[in-house]
């Protein structure tokens, strides 16, 4: 009796069936989304941002890029870290203040405060009396108190709609008198004499760019004259031969006289000596004084105003400060800088350059036992945010191959250093020291990718 084989499988059909068995194969949306870490993550993340990982993971399972029993662990991975598309850095680049990385970190305690704001409170209400009540009222009290030579105090979103509003409010139609070497731009484009125009207010330029006496602002001032603006160009120096007047002398030439400080240092400050600050210059004679909150200050975003109490209240009643106003996590996180512990800021311009380098020390020992090439080197650290230029500070840094600037960066925990001399420098300066664990973890793991 003849024997008959089966016939030898379709080359080209062969593939096809195999491909429909591993898709047969991959889990259904509903059965992985049963996975407990899925389930915990929808919680944190929301059940659409869980959804699209699986369909992703699926996909990958239909392309062949993954197994179909890895598609849940698959799905764990591509979840994103948070909700919001900001990752937390680690700032080694030395710039204290760095606006690209958001300037002033908040202290424990403002965080905290934020995380309690973040629910119902009484921000607009009196709990004893049950009627409506002034908004931020314990914060400008906290603000007034820390700068004792304010009459008054009011709070807008950021430094540049501290000044919008005083323009707006005061000189609508009129002039304010600015020396031409305060023409600032700001950064990012924004020009000063721009954004003062917008307002409706005239500009009257008076003085040289490297020079402005008294007389100058004397003879520019008139019945059109709202109030003389002094601007401190936190973002450059100009040296050698140059002038420019103090509040003291300005104030006596019988108008107000606004100073935008903008770094918002409250007092002196011993390692600033060239910073204005908001108590000298309203003590000085200064009848306003505007400032940003998250700089030298320590705290979020938002722009200060400092001063006479008529002033303070026709901008408070203005109805562009409706428009400016912060929210209450800013009023609580703002109270909490003013009335708590040092902000990181405060602790990073304090930092002790030994203990700076002690730490860069110990965290190459470490790193070089891992076969890192690695070494400790003294450096220096800036401000930054636009304040105190040209002030430096003696810092400490781990001194890596260049190679490592872009692999920290795009790492677990990003970590933003600065490239020198055919190096990655990772200055301490702005690294809390709990943070060295981290950092040098993050160091670790370039080698592992």
């Amino acid at each position: 009796m003849e024997q008959r084989t089966a016939p030898e499988p379709d080359d080209e059909k062969a593939p096809r069936r195999a491909g429909a068995d591993v898709r047969r194969r991959i889990p259904r949306t509903d059965a992985v989304l049963r996975d407990p870490r899925l389930l915990r993550a929808a919680r944190r993340l929301g059940t659409g941002q869980v959804k699209s990982a699986v369909h992703r993971a699926q996909q990958r399972a239909r392309e062949g890029a993954v197994p179909p029993d890895a598609v849940a662990d698959t799905a764990v991975a591509l979840l994103p870290r948070s909700v919001s598309g900001l990752r937390p850095v680690i700032n080694a680049t030395g710039v204290v203040l760095h606006t690209n990385l958001g300037r002033a970190p908040l202290s424990a305690a403002a965080r905290q405060a934020v995380r309690e704001a973040a629910g119902p409170t009484d921000v607009e209400l009196d709990l004893d009396s049950g009627v409506r009540a002034r908004r931020g009222r314990t914060v400008l009290a906290a603000l007034r108190a820390a700068v004792p030579a304010a009459a008054a105090a009011h709070l807008v979103n950021n430094g540049a709609a501290a000044l919008v509003l005083a323009s707006t409010a005061l000189a609508v139609g009129r002039e304010i008198v600015i020396s031409r070497g305060e023409l600032v731009e700001i950064g990012d484009g924004f020009r000063l004499p721009d954004l003062l125009v917008s307002t409706g207010a005239r500009l009257r330029e008076v003085g040289t760019t490297n020079r402005t006496t008294a007389a100058d602002y004397a003879e520019a001032i008139g019945p059109e004259t709202a109030f003389v603006l002094k601007v401190h160009p936190s973002n450059f120096r100009i040296t050698g031969f140059t002038h420019a007047p103090g509040v003291g002398e300005l104030a006596a030439l019988g108008v107000p006289v606004v100073v935008d400080i903008g770094s918002g240092l409250l007092a002196p400050h011993p390692l600033l000596p060239g910073e204005p600050d908001a108590r000298t210059q309203l003590t000085a004679g200064a009848a306003l004084v505007t400032a940003s909150g998250d700089k030298l200050l320590g705290g979020p975003q938002c722009g200060l105003l400092l001063g006479r109490e008529d002033l303070i209240g026709a901008l408070s009643r203005h109805p562009l400060a409706r428009a400016l106003r912060v929210d209450k996590l800013t009023l609580a996180a703002l109270e909490a800088t003013l009335t708590g512990p040092a902000t990181p800021t405060a602790e990073a311009l304090g930092a002790d350059p030994a203990r700076l380098r002690h730490r860069a020390e110990r965290l190459a020992a470490r790193l070089k036992a891992d076969g890192i090439d690695v070494r400790a080197v003294a450096t220096s650290a800036t401000v930054g945010g636009g304040g105190a230029p040209g002030v430096t500070l003696a810092s400490a840094a781990l001194s890596l191959p260049e190679r490592y600037a872009a692999a920290l960066r795009t790492g677990p925990v990003p970590v933003v250093g600065r490239l020198e001399a055919g190096r990655c420098l990772l200055d301490l300066r702005a690294v809390p020291a709990p943070d060295d664990d981290r950092l040098a973890e993050a160091v670790r793991s370039v080698e592992g990718r």
